[in-house]
């Protein structure tokens, strides 16, 4: 008895995944010379890190012209789809375990490490030896070479920053549904408010690392309040510019006519992972921020 089967879509071979490869050595091994010879007058480490990042822009500029030309031609079945979808689903599921790694870093050293050096749980004599003035009290304001810092409170431009934030899922939101009823001039409209609302929220981030260095002498060398800090909200940005990026590229196809009700899932992808990246900003702004 015969049977019907799907058509699956197989590319042709590419070279993008060993510029993709070659681009990211590039990046790291820049990325650590630059950081070795950061005291040192000329050197090569930024230039290696600039030639990994042009290439690497390079190849996503080319990999997802093809895929997107794929796409709009027709290549792509159900089963296509579904393949899609698991990818993202798993991308996204790894950035999850990416900042509960974060998180954890954070819970173990104010619920763990914090106590333990205060002296807690028969600790008294780690606490004499190790670091006698030591206040077992989060935020740490006070650093182990003497100095002290100021904690960032949750008021005023984080507070902002969340607001903007919470706007933008509901913006995007609204247009995804534009994009499903095919109210286009609408879901113009309303990703280009998600973009913009993006974009001030990077923008009032740097003001407030600006605000956090000149003013609160919180900076990175601020013991482990300031390291936990910086790492969350500034690994955050990174995702809040990716994000961004990945709307913009999504405005330009809306604009130029792409997606419909059936052929969306660029779209859906780009929507998964902003309202992801803002779950990861209500849990950093109660938990960083507030508590």
């Amino acid at each position: 008895m015969s049977q019907q089967y799907q058509k699956y879509y197989v590319p042709a071979q590419s070279p993008w995944p060993i510029v993709g490869a070659i681009a990211l050595f590039l990046i790291a091994v820049g990325a650590g010379t630059t950081v070795q010879q950061m005291n040192q007058q000329g050197g090569s480490g930024h230039w290696i890190l600039l030639a990994g990042s042009t290439l690497l822009i390079i190849m996503l500029i080319g990999w997802f012209g093809n895929v997107i030309h794929e796409s709009m031609s027709g290549m792509y079945s159900e089963q296509m789809d579904r393949s899609f979808r698991q990818g993202m689903s798993w991308f996204i599921f790894s950035e999850v375990m990416f900042f509960a790694a974060f998180f954890g870093a954070l819970f173990y050293a104010r619920m763990i490490a914090v106590p333990w050096l205060g002296g807690a749980g028969n600790n008294e004599m780690t606490n004499a030896v190790l670091w006698p003035e030591f206040t077992a009290h989060w935020p740490l304001i006070k650093t182990p070479d003497g100095g002290e810092t100021q904690a960032m409170g949750w008021s005023g431009l984080p507070l902002y920053n969340t607001i903007i934030l919470l706007i933008s899922s509901i913006t995007l939101h609204i247009a995804h549904v534009s994009l499903e009823k095919g109210k286009r001039t609408a879901l113009t409209a309303w990703l280009l408010l998600t973009i913009i609302l993006g974009l001030g929220f990077l923008y009032l981030q740097v003001v407030e690392y600006i605000h956090a260095y000149v003013e609160m002498g919180l900076t990175l060398d601020a013991g482990i309040y300031g390291n936990t800090f910086f790492l969350l909200t500034g690994f955050h940005g990174m995702h809040v510019t990716l994000g961004t990026i990945i709307l913009i590229v999504l405005f330009g196809r809306v604009v130029k006519g792409h997606f419909s009700n059936d052929q969306q899932f660029a779209f859906m992808a780009g929507s998964w992972y902003w309202h992801f990246v803002d779950v990861v900003w209500l849990c950093l702004f109660v938990f960083v921020y507030v508590l």
